[in-house]
């Protein structure tokens, strides 16, 4: 992962110095953090084995590099956004609004979200229901919401331990928070009366969730720091630091490749990335780019991105998803509803 670092840094100076003409040589890519470790893998592989230079990637988080990519057309935008969700009605609404009218969405394959903690630690099984009941801004206790008293793990469920509830998580413009909120917060709490009919997403600001930014790795190096505390982050930061950290099963599911790939893993979501065709003319590198990511080579059951915490999906999936971007589809309002 050094080594893919290295790599963007140096081809990010290299743009910096070199100014638009050479800019305009290298696709520029923002967004998820957690699409960004095999974004960048497909980074190297690319600047390595074609005439092109290697790609430029930011971590922006899903929803900031929405944001950027949406801005409009041309110098000073991005090429490609990738997220760790889908793009929402109302992006695509601003992408619209801002000239951005020809847009192909890759489906690469799946994560899961790691609730994880410190090997250091013996492994602590949750249910969505006693994590809600932790960062919840409100939580209801004798038939009416409060502000969420709960200070320690056992105040929630005696079975646990008697740790203090700390947990480093992504901020709001990240995918993973976004996905967390849905399949976590919102899941857990939709079937509560005290919440009506809608489910809760608000998260508690006393400090028993800390936004760690939207870089991963610096939440992997806080759960080295502090062995009481837990980390929301995607399952590939996991398998990368498996000599350091051991996640949570969830509801009774473990977090494994095969249980995030069928869905039985409750927290398991869709990655994808964006791709502005209107940049083709003027970014030739950007189509070759994306072919490659989307190759057998990178996303299949043997491919590369698997290694390092890709969940494939079926051939099927693979197949279509390859083609559409193959056809440059355009996606439309319709397709996200």
């Amino acid at each position: 992962m050094n080594r893919i670092l290295k790599t963007t840094v140096i081809a990010a100076a290299v743009m910096g110095v070199a100014g638009v003409a050479q800019a305009r040589d290298q696709v520029r890519i923002v967004g998820s953090s957690t699409v960004y470790p095999f974004a960048s893998y497909v980074a190297e592989e690319f600047g390595a084995t074609t005439e092109f230079p290697t790609p430029v990637i930011e971590s922006t988080g899903s929803g900031g590099g929405l944001r950027l990519f949406c801005n409009g057309v041309g110098e000073g935008t991005p090429d490609i956004t990738n997220a760790s969700r889908r793009m929402k009605p109302s992006e695509f609404e601003r992408c619209e609004e801002n000239g951005v009218t020809d847009i192909t969405e890759a489906f690469v394959g799946y994560d899961g979200i790691a609730f994880a903690q410190s090997s250091a630690n013996e492994a602590m099984d949750v249910t969505r229901e006693q994590i809600f009941l932790a960062l919840a801004a409100k939580v209801p206790v004798d038939g009416e919401l409060v502000d969420n008293p709960h200070t320690q793990w056992s105040d929630i469920d005696a079975s646990l331990p008697d740790r203090e509830i700390a947990v480093y998580g992504p901020p709001t413009t990240s995918g993973t928070r976004d996905a967390f909120e849905e399949l976590v917060m919102e899941a857990a709490s939709e079937d509560m009366d005290a919440y009506g009919d809608e489910g809760y997403t608000d998260i508690r600001a006393d400090g028993a969730f800390i936004d760690a930014g939207e870089n991963d790795n610096l939440i992997v190096q806080r759960l080295a720091e502090n062995t009481d505390a837990f980390g929301i982050f995607g399952y590939s930061f996991l398998e990368e630091n498996a000599d350091t950290l051991i996640g949570s099963s969830i509801d009774g599911v473990e977090p494994t490749p095969e249980a995030i790939g069928s869905g039985e893993y409750p927290v398991s979501r869709s990655l994808f990335f964006y791709v502005k065709n209107q940049h083709a003319d003027e970014v030739p590198a950007m189509y070759e780019y994306a072919s490659m990511f989307m190759s057998e080579q990178m996303i299949s059951d043997l491919g590369y991105l698997k290694g390092i915490g890709l969940i494939p999906a079926p051939q099927e999936m693979r197949e279509q998803a390859r083609q559409a971007v193959a056809d440059h589809e355009s996606l439309e309002m319709a397709d996200l509803k």
